[in-house]
């Protein structure tokens, strides 16, 4: 389905729905806009967590000069990064729980 026809799709289920000719039972989503995160609270974030910064850019997927950049204010997280920096920040237990990381004790 190219994007005309997914944009055309959408618009005649939102007039179904106000017409009320859609099937009771459909669920609809409300997504949260991608928060805005500042460079001290990728900071702080990435400290709770007890990474240094090359291992917080191995987690989020980006070098380490991104996360550097990130935390001295030169560059901001965009898209995905911004929303997995968010999720982390939220729930921590995430990267342990989706095994991205593993503490092991010595």
């Amino acid at each position: 389905m190219n994007v005309f026809e997914s944009i055309m799709t959408g618009l005649n289920e939102a007039i179904e729905y106000e017409q009320g000719k859609i099937a009771a039972g459909k669920t609809t989503l409300t997504i949260e806009p991608l928060p805005d995160i500042s460079a001290d609270e990728i900071k702080t974030i990435r400290n709770n967590l007890g990474l240094t910064q090359a291992m917080f850019a191995a987690v989020i997927g980006v070098s380490t000069k991104t996360v550097e950049a990130w935390e001295a204010g030169t560059n901001r997280p965009i898209g995905p990064a911004r929303r997995m920096i968010s999720i982390i920040q939220f729930d921590p237990s995430i990267l342990e729980n989706c095994h991205i990381i593993n503490k092991n004790t010595v």
